[in-house]
C-alpha cells in the first residue's frame, strides 16, 4: 500500500496556517472528525447563503457588514474543503 499524501484539514492550524493530517488510516478518529467538520461547514454555508438571499434587499448597513463577514468565513471554509477534496482526488490517479 502506497503512503497517502497529507490531508488538508477543514480548520486552520496555529496562526491561521493550513493544518494537515498524515495517516494511512482512512477511518481514523481525526479523519472522521475532519469529514464531520467539512459536512457541518458546508451545511452552515448553505444555510447562511439562503438566509442572505432573503435579507439582502432590505438589510441596514451594520447588519450588512455582519452578514458579509459571516459569508466571507463560510466561503473560506468551503474553499478549504474544496481544496482538500481536490488534493485527495488528484492523488487517486
Amino acid at each position: 500500500m502506497k503512503p497517502e499524501s497529507p490531508r488538508l484539514l477543514p480548520w486552520p492550524g496555529p496562526e491561521g496556517k493550513p493544518c494537515y493530517l498524515i495517516t494511512d488510516d482512512f477511518g481514523g478518529p481525526v479523519s472522521r472528525l475532519a469529514d464531520a467538520t467539512e459536512s457541518i461547514q458546508l451545511g452552515m454555508g448553505a444555510e447562511l447563503l439562503a438566509h442572505a438571499r432573503v435579507l439582502l434587499p432590505d438589510l441596514p448597513s451594520g447588519e450588512l457588514r455582519f452578514l458579509a463577514e459571516r459569508l466571507t468565513e463560510a466561503l473560506q471554509d468551503a474553499l478549504r474543503v474544496a481544496e482538500s477534496r481536490g488534493l485527495r482526488l488528484s492523488h487517486l490517479n
